[in-house]
């Protein structure tokens, strides 16, 4: 078998498609039918059926699929590990990190890592923790740096610190003059992250628990990095980590406690997949400037994203 057939099989099964793999991977039409009959009389079966103007995965072409990317893994790491023989703090380390922890914890490791490790080459995508996770399973990243996923098989997770995201104002926004309700929250307009994105999802799960309408957004941005020079200078609330309001002197916390979610930050790796030399001591530094603690496996790791009131309730309740 030719793992060259299994790359495109893989394209294939991506895109759902022969003509766009066939784009994509600058080969004709003809060559990539031909990969498919080669297979299928390899595996004894259609991998492959019509479905509208493309093609999906048969039962035995999603089972190929699995195999294939675990095939396709370890012959890029047992090409990455012959390379590195004797080279010691070297290569490439593929990096994903969510905004917070490429503001605030990356770069103080990165500048440990070059200093040992002057000719380590880096590349980092800051994304929302979903694309992340998405991109390490397909293989195009060595590790990400994020919020605690649920348990994921195949993945080992060290926690590297806890954080907060609380409500934030500008400093001399009114609603910090009193002690503030969740009600007096209502009455006031906010920039957040769109649907979608957890820290905002659990900010709505939250208001609606507590019966209060959810909050006005006038401004929504996908950009972590605007928020803090938005609430300062549009005098909206927003829902961001403290460590954005420790270091800005014109933002302040409403402390709330009802409004505050606790998460922790792990670096994650494939647990079965090779690592660089130089991507584990970038773990270790991670770890040791950020506070961390030991390594633990995913699926032994219980989640610690603080609950909304609603599942506390329903948990106390069962």
């Amino acid at each position: 078998m030719d793992l060259r057939d299994l790359r495109y099989f893989e394209t294939m099964a991506e895109l759902q498609h022969i003509g766009l793999a066939a784009q994509k991977l600058h080969r004709s039409q003809p060559t990539l039918t031909s990969c498919v009959r080669r297979l299928e009389d390899a595996y004894g079966g259609p991998l492959f059926e019509r479905h509208g103007r493309g093609i999906r995965l048969t039962p035995a072409g999603r089972i190929l699929q699995k195999w294939a990317q675990r095939m396709r893994f370890d012959s890029d790491d047992a090409k990455r590990e012959i390379g590195d023989i004797g080279l010691g703090l070297t290569g490439h380390v593929r990096i994903g990190v969510v905004p917070t922890a490429a503001e605030f914890l990356l770069p103080a490791a990165t500048r440990k890592l070059l200093v040992e490790a002057p000719s380590v080459t880096l590349k980092t995508v800051v994304g929302l923790l979903d694309v992340l996770k998405a991109q390490i399973k397909a293989g195009e990243l060595d590790l990400i740096v994020a919020s605690e996923m649920s348990a994921e098989p195949g993945m080992t997770s060290r926690l590297m610190t806890q954080d907060s995201i609380v409500v934030a104002a500008s400093a001399d926004h009114p609603i910090l003059k009193k002690k503030v309700t969740m009600a007096d929250l209502t009455s006031h307009r906010w920039v957040l992250q769109p649907p979608g994105a957890t820290t905002r999802d659990w900010l709505d799960r939250t208001f609606d628990s507590y019966l209060l309408p959810r909050p006005v957004v006038q401004i929504e941005s996908t950009m972590l990095i605007m928020l803090p020079a938005l609430i300062v200078e549009t005098g909206l609330l927003s829902f961001v980590s403290r460590y954005h309001v420790n270091k800005n002197t014109q933002l302040k916390e409403v402390p709330l406690k009802e409004t505050t979610m606790n998460r922790r930050l792990t670096v994650t790796y494939r647990s079965d997949s090779y690592l660089l030399p130089a991507a584990k001591r970038l773990i270790e530094l991670l770890v040791e400037t950020s506070g961390g603690a030991g390594p633990s496996k995913s699926r032994a790791r219980r989640q610690t994203v603080q609950a909304s009131p609603s599942a506390r309730r329903k948990s106390s309740a069962a």
